[in-house]
């Protein structure tokens, strides 16, 4: 029986892929967070590495607080680029493949056509980005078997996301301002999590890929929200602006619809449209 081992298990993705890791009887799963695993600790990866036959790592772990991150620079760096390298090194020495989650962050969105999984022209705008891209560059260099998979605007049941945010506020204010010049694929945490499952399958030792997942089709921030509160029967009204009127310590993507062909091929799956999965997912809340 192959063992996996999940980083960051109580955040959105972790909790999904607890979700459904019953489905998939032939492997045995450690899920852990902080207090089980500390993975800014060579040391603590050691421990855990040594006691345990891992033939995958699944890391969901991230310092996410975009706005944060530009004051808290050194707590998004550990995290976000210096503990990819530690597992990147440890993995190596025993063989494990590693897969991470990354972020459409890493790009400046300013082509305003899907973005590639082989386009080179990365160039963030924030710190949480610039963390995120120094991850992926950490992983490629000391990796010997890697995934690296880049995600944009996840939600789900669990943790705090924009789903949930909408819907509470949704339920207390007649009105609501949303940016609707920011463009993107919303991505329900468990349709990432089934993909994660298929590109451990698809692993071997020789894997080196970088793959792209949201959801089919694109959207605003408006229109998104828009959705949420119809679903949700909410009486809320949601006004379009523009971002400029919604400022924020961090830069956000303008344009950030991710190219997955190549990934759906390479993985062989089909991805739901994201009006599907929010009906989906808005069952649980």
């Amino acid at each position: 029986m192959k063992e996996i081992l999940v980083t960051g298990a109580k955040g959105q993705l972790g909790s999904c892929l607890k979700d459904i890791h019953f489905n998939y009887p032939s492997y045995k799963f450690y899920f852990t967070d902080y207090e089980e695993l500390d993975i800014c600790s060579e040391e603590s990866i050691n421990e855990f590495l040594d006691k345990h036959n891992i033939s995958s790592i699944v890391n969901c772990a991230a310092y996410t607080a975009v706005d944060k991150a530009e004051t808290e620079q050194e707590k998004a760096y550990n995290l976000n680029a210096n503990a990819p390298k530690l597992l990147s090194i440890q993995a190596s020495k025993r063989n494990i493949h590693l897969i991470h989650i990354s972020t459409d962050y890493v790009f400046d969105n300013s082509k305003n056509t899907p973005i590639s999984p082989l386009d080179k022209a990365t160039n963030p705008k924030s710190v949480y980005g610039k963390t995120k891209l120094e991850g992926e560059k950490n992983i490629q260099a000391f990796a010997n078997s890697y995934t690296i998979i880049r995600t944009a605007w996840l939600y789900s049941e669990y943790g705090n996301n924009f789903v949930k945010t909408m819907i509470r506020l949704g339920s207390e204010r007649e009105n609501l301002n949303v940016v609707y010049d920011q463009i993107g694929s919303p991505t329900y945490a468990k349709d990432l999590a089934k993909a994660i499952m298929e590109a451990i399958i698809k692993s071997n030792p020789s894997t080196k890929e970088i793959l792209h997942y949201s959801n089919e089709g694109v959207c605003s921030w408006y229109d998104f929200a828009k959705k949420i509160m119809e679903l949700k029967n909410l009486s809320c009204k949601v006004n379009p602006i523009l971002s400029k009127d919604y400022p924020a310590p961090a830069e956000r993507p303008v344009y950030s619809v991710l190219d997955k062909d190549s990934t759906k091929k390479y993985l062989g799956v089909s991805v739901p449209h994201w009006e599907d999965s929010l009906k989906e997912c808005l069952t649980f809340l």
